[in-house]
């Protein structure tokens, strides 16, 4: 299964020593995300940097490890399905068009996202944190 991960989570896993930040570290795949990130990340870098407590040094190795496990997903093919990521998101939250129609573009692609607004669409698997230990532990 594909998934795409939300910001929420690539934020995490900066942020925290967690179970996020494992999972995505030692997945055997790729994750995805809309290539619209790196500006998400660029905005909030400073505040990461803070939050991870982290020297920079440190925080740019564990941010090229967590790319490493990351294919983008280019604006071009995006854009294919952002019209209809839209009309999904529109009275829900516009912030997560992008990751819709990244998901929109492989077929049975789910989303990892603990948003709770995410859930409230139904046209893409949404699966939060618990649930990929779920899975992963069921493996």
């Amino acid at each position: 299964m594909r998934i795409v991960l939300d910001s929420n989570i690539l934020f995490a896993a900066l942020i925290k020593d967690s179970m996020v930040r494992k999972i995505i570290l030692q997945y055997d795949g790729k994750f995805l995300f809309p290539s619209f990130i790196f500006d998400e990340l660029e905005k909030h870098k400073t505040e990461l940097l803070t939050k991870s407590g982290l020297q920079r040094e440190e925080f740019d190795h564990l941010l090229k490890k967590i790319l490493g496990k990351v294919e983008v997903v280019p604006p071009g093919i995006l854009g294919l399905y952002k019209e209809r990521a839209f009309e999904i998101m529109k009275d829900i939250d516009l912030d997560d068009v992008l990751f819709i129609a990244c998901a929109l573009h492989y077929k049975g692609c789910a989303i990892w996202s603990d948003d709770k607004d995410m859930k409230k669409q139904t046209e893409i698997k949404v699966l939060t944190t618990r649930e990929i230990v779920n899975i992963l532990q069921s493996n």
